[in-house]
């Protein structure tokens, strides 16, 4: 509100030019930094990280609905920070997995406890990891792929935040996307019929894990995307 109301100001006087004020060249000498604007919502974030990670390795969950820019995130912080990557989606229930029973569960539809088994628990004692990514064409776990920790790893995907996992993050994000901009997205993504079973079965099942376990509230911050 501050930079908007200096901006206001400075157009209706006819943009004078802007000189620096003494102090600002005896401390910055000067220098200036420009950064990309996709960065500018996750500044309070990555200043958080900077902090944590000055002290050791940190674990990060990211959490949020479908088409919230949780896959886009996870890559931003792989490029900054060379994290290791972990997706939810990955761990989706095989085939013999999916009864009504599970289905019944909230938050059923992943599954939490060979995530558990396979990455939180060797990432709590600093051990490699070795997991099997789903196969969503074959229905099938693919071989095992090892992953050697490193000081940031960030654990990315709807379901991240279970309660069965939450304990073995150092750190958690929301990404809260509200539903006009949630639809567009998916719809520019996808194929028709693809993007209209995110409407009827994968965003209501989301919709009633994220309210009966409170994600958003259990998060440590929340990120509003707005565009």
């Amino acid at each position: 509100s501050e930079f908007r109301q200096e901006t206001k100001s400075w157009c209706e006087k006819g943009y004078p030019p802007l000189h620096h004020s003494e102090a600002f060249h005896n401390a910055y000498c000067p220098s200036y930094r420009v950064i990309a604007n996709r960065y500018v919502p996750f500044l309070p974030l990555l200043a958080r990280l900077d902090t944590m990670l000055a002290l050791g390795p940190v674990v990060l969950a990211i959490d949020g609905g479908s088409a919230s820019g949780k896959t886009t995130l996870s890559e931003m912080l792989r490029e900054l920070y060379d994290a290791a990557v972990f997706h939810m989606d990955d761990f989706f229930l095989r085939e013999e997995q999916r009864t009504p029973e599970r289905y019944a569960q909230v938050g059923g539809n992943i599954d939490h406890e060979r995530f558990l088994e396979e990455v939180l628990i060797p990432l709590s004692k600093r051990e490699p990891v070795r997991y099997r990514r789903f196969d969503c064409s074959t229905l099938r776990l693919q071989s095992a792929v090892e992953i050697v920790p490193v000081r940031l790893t960030v654990v990315e995907g709807a379901y991240s935040m279970h309660p069965s996992l939450a304990e073995y993050y150092d750190f958690s994000v929301f990404l809260d996307i509200d539903d006009e901009l949630q639809k567009i997205r998916i719809q520019k993504r996808n194929t028709p019929q693809l993007a209209q079973r995110f409407f009827d079965e994968w965003i209501p099942l989301e919709r009633v894990y994220f309210s009966q376990m409170q994600v958003k509230q259990r998060c440590d911050m929340a990120v509003v995307i707005s565009e």
